[in-house]
């Protein structure tokens, strides 16, 4: 799969899978007030956002035709 997730979205997914990754974990030892059926969940968002930031590509944004990577060069045209 050709890339499709430009920089700024690299980052943002970087962010939000690291927050989401803490707040699981926080959740699991009992830090987090949360119940522990969102911990999982949590979990799983984590995996995918900083799976598809590393990867630089997102299987939906291929499915819906999304292309973050040259919202740069349209934008400068």
């Amino acid at each position: 799969m050709a890339q499709n997730v430009g920089s700024m979205d690299r980052k943002l997914r970087t962010v939000v899978g690291a927050v989401a990754g803490l707040v699981s974990l926080g959740t699991l030892a009992g830090i987090i007030g949360l119940p522990e059926v969102v911990s999982p969940l949590l979990g799983i968002v984590a995996v995918m956002m900083l799976a598809t930031a590393a990867a630089g590509t997102c299987g939906l944004y291929s499915v819906l035709g999304v292309d973050t990577c040259s919202m740069k060069s349209k934008r400068s045209s």
